[in-house]
């Protein structure tokens, strides 16, 4: 018990010298005894070896084993062996589900760096060394001296050697004799050659009192399981890329300090590993049945050499952010070039933005279901639907309606583009199978091209995509052309107002769209209602309305039946709800039907498109940096997103011609005060007339104007004019929770 106690102290020392290395000259005990085991003795060999584990000062064994470090400076890529040795060992078990799950699939990716001729020359070269390392280990733990004395031995074979080879060459001359002895026993019972050599080795003697050795097995199988997880980690260092990282770095300093400490605890736990196999295979079973002290030993060893490794693989993970952070930059910066550049096609482009690498297919064919390479889009326009999880089901469903009705004539100019979905997760949430479920789910509605799968897109690109196209989580539809030049930074807007007659969604496409447009009611209801569209070819008169307050809605409606019959003219109204408040706005809808007071969209995918097509529109002019144009188009469709604000407002025509846009302050009083002007009707019209008087009353009391532009966006001018009185409106900054609420506008961070 005392000796146990022992061990734990020591343990504890190491612990607390990887953090603070002045603790490495700390005496483990008060003496510095090296116990030596008698010749041919092995046991006592094996509990000298714990004697001198507990006793030896590690500053005095660390300068002994860096005295015989002297490498010559031959590079050797030992990846390639330790997988292999990872190999045997894994498979040299009684426990065969202990076997690492994904190491068949990474010895087949091994097959191509073993099967040419530099690796067999490597391996050539090695190969006596390994073989002389494996005499060694065996030879001396039959009766040599002390562990530490075998392992400084073995450093002084490997002194011209790195120190991940040396490490990984000592596992492979431990394989050869641990694999042996495991391959005999698993093959005996059904090969005679086997079997001969079998009883040689005492290998079924073994395998007969397998059961009571199971504490010795278990304890060496966790030690060999340790060794290789230090080993892999000490070659991970190695195989770090110099032109990214280099020594100064704290972590790697820290690291390269204690890897020759992490190099010697491993080949003592291997010689530990020898002596155990080499005491089944030369002793009688009388002598190592029962005794748990080899067991506890092995145990012992496992646990100092897992701290070891806890330690590295912290510093490692630092390390592989700080590679990860600047290869980052990199790859940025490659980006921003990358679209400076001219290219032949689009290709260099696509795959800089999805997957660069050839390795697999990293597209899903949204009609089809099946994986496909970026070869698809070469030479095409590509519309980048660049979007997080959360995207809307309204937005899909309008933009899914848009797509297939351009791939009905898909030879026609304006159908000849592809929308590929690039969905952006934040990586520092943790990816959970619900996120999964939600990606899939998506992914399953699309009938466009998709990113397989969202870690696909590289770090350098989500940045880029926030900074230089100004995604903010609210969709975005980047343009790029057959030769990958962005030739819109958000044609979403675009893809709202006009649909596939917007192709090829450039710039100059859009200035020419808005030159054809004219202040009339099909620029607020195109491609949403043919019902609508009836009454305009009619020449009828219409309000359009909305608003949540249903006692102005009941006052409303009431009013312009009213007039409408006074002054006999035929009149449809149609309610188009809100921007946001949906729930409310459903409300409003079922009061509507339920008291008959007109016509209304009972989808509200019809309302949301509405509202989104003339936000689109008012982003379209932001973006082309005309927003505060003077043009009769911009100023009303401002005036209208304000009248949403607050309270009700309406919109008349006659036909398509617009009559009046008011707040529901004008509108409502313009009707209830016909009396006052339906003497003009007989000379001006009603429509003339009806406007006269609303711009009366709008210049006596007009509320005041303010817009929200929610942060999402991406997109806020600074500056922005007032639509009635075009001063420069106070810019200011609000924020607002619409947790009960799914409106479009449901997060200001801009407030105007």
């Amino acid at each position: 018990m005392a000796m146990k106690n022992q061990a734990l102290h020591h343990n504890h020392l190491f612990e607390l010298s990887t953090t603070n290395p002045n603790l490495n000259s700390m005496a483990l005990m008060p003496d510095n005894r090296q116990l030596v085991a008698a010749p041919g003795a092995l046991q006592q060999m094996t509990r000298g070896d714990r004697g001198t584990f507990l006793s030896t000062d590690e500053n005095i064994i660390m300068k002994q084993v860096q005295a015989t470090h002297a490498p010559d400076g031959r590079e050797v890529d030992v990846r390639p062996l330790l997988l292999i040795v990872e190999d045997i060992l894994n498979r040299a078990t009684l426990n065969v589900d202990a076997i690492v799950p994904g190491k068949e699939a990474a010895l087949e990716a091994l097959e191509n760096r073993t099967q040419h001729a530099g690796f067999f020359v490597m391996l050539e070269a090695l190969s006596y060394t390994i073989d002389r390392l494996s005499c060694e280990i065996s030879y001396k733990a039959l009766g040599g001296p002390d562990a530490h004395s075998i392992a400084v031995s073995l450093f002084n074979w490997l002194s011209s050697y790195s120190w991940d080879a040396k490490v990984v060459l000592a596992l492979a001359a431990f394989a050869l004799t641990y694999g042996d002895f495991w391959l005999l026993a698993q093959i005996y019972s059904t090969n005679r050659l086997a079997k001969s050599m079998a009883i040689l080795k005492h290998v079924p003697t073994v395998m007969e009192h397998s059961g009571q050795l199971k504490p010795r097995f278990d304890a060496l199988n966790n030690l060999v399981r340790a060794m290789l997880d230090l080993s892999n980690c000490i070659v991970e260092f190695k195989e770090l890329p110099s032109t990214l990282i280099t020594p100064d770095i704290q972590a790697l300093s820290t690291a390269l300090a204690h890897i020759p400490t992490a190099v010697y605890w491993t080949v003592r736990a291997i010689v530990a590993c020898a002596a155990q196999i080499t005491s089944l295979t030369t002793t009688s079973h009388e002598m190592y049945i029962g005794s748990t002290a080899e067991a506890w030993e092995l145990s012992s060893l496992a646990h100092k050499i897992a701290n070891i490794h806890d330690h590295l693989k912290k510093q490692l993970a630092i390390c592989y952010q700080h590679i990860e952070e600047k290869r980052s930059v990199e790859s940025y910066n490659y980006l921003i070039s990358l679209f400076e550049m001219t290219h032949i096609d689009n290709m260099k482009i696509l795959k800089a933005l999805i997957y660069a690498k050839d390795d697999l297919q990293p597209l899903m064919d949204g009609a089809t279901k099946r994986r496909v390479n970026i070869d698809v889009l070469r030479r095409k326009s590509v519309l980048l639907l660049i979007s997080g999880l959360d995207i809307l089901p309204d937005e899909l469903s309008i933009l899914e309606q848009i797509y297939n009705e351009s791939r009905v004539h898909p030879t026609r100019m304006e159908n000849q583009y592809e929308i590929v979905w690039i969905p952006i997760v934040d990586r520092s949430v943790e990816w959970t199978d619900t996120m999964q479920k939600q990606f899939e789910n998506l992914q399953s509605t699309m009938p466009w091209y998709t990113v397989y799968h969202p870690s696909l897109i590289d770090r350098s690109v989500m940045r880029f995509v926030r900074e230089k196209w100004h995604f903010r989580n609210k969709p975005i539809l980047v343009v790029l052309d057959p030769q990958g030049r962005v030739v819109s930074p958000n044609a979403l807007h675009m893809m709202w107002i006009w649909g596939s007659s917007a192709f090829p969604f450039t710039s100059l496409k859009e200035e020419a769209l808005w030159k054809g447009e004219t202040w009339r009611l099909e620029l607020l209801v195109n491609g949403i209602d043919p019902t609508i569209l009836t009454w305009i070819s009619d020449k009828k008169y219409i309000f359009v309305y909305g608003g949540d307050d249903m006692g102005w809605i009941r006052r409303f409606t009431t009013a312009a039946r009213t007039t409408a019959l006074a002054a006999g003219i035929p009149l449809e109204m149609v309610y188009v709800g809100k921007s946001n408040k949906r729930d409310q706005v459903r409300k409003t809808i079922a009061l509507i039907i339920a008291e008959k007071l007109g016509y209304c969209w009972q989808d509200l995918a019809m309302i949301w498109f509405f509202w989104t097509r003339l936000e689109s529109m008012l982003y379209s002019k932001i973006q082309q940096g005309k927003v505060d144009e003077n043009d009769p188009v911009t100023q009303e469709i401002k005036k209208l997103l304000c009248h949403d604000r607050e309270g009700g407002w309406a919109v008349l025509s006659r036909g398509s011609t617009v009559v009046a846009n008011g707040h529901g302050s004008t509108i409502l009083p313009t009707l209830l005060e016909y009396d006052l002007w339906k003497q003009h009707v007989p000379t001006q019209g009603f429509d003339k007339a009806f406007g006269n008087h609303h711009d009366m009353l709008r210049g006596a009391g007009q509320p005041c104007y303010r817009f929200d532009f929610p942060f999402s966006t991406g997109r806020v001018p600074e500056h922005l004019k007032c639509p009635e009185c075009l001063r420069q409106m106070e810019k200011l900054f609000s924020f607002k929770c619409c947790h009960n609420d799914e409106g479009v506008l449901s997060t200001a961070a801009a407030l105007y």
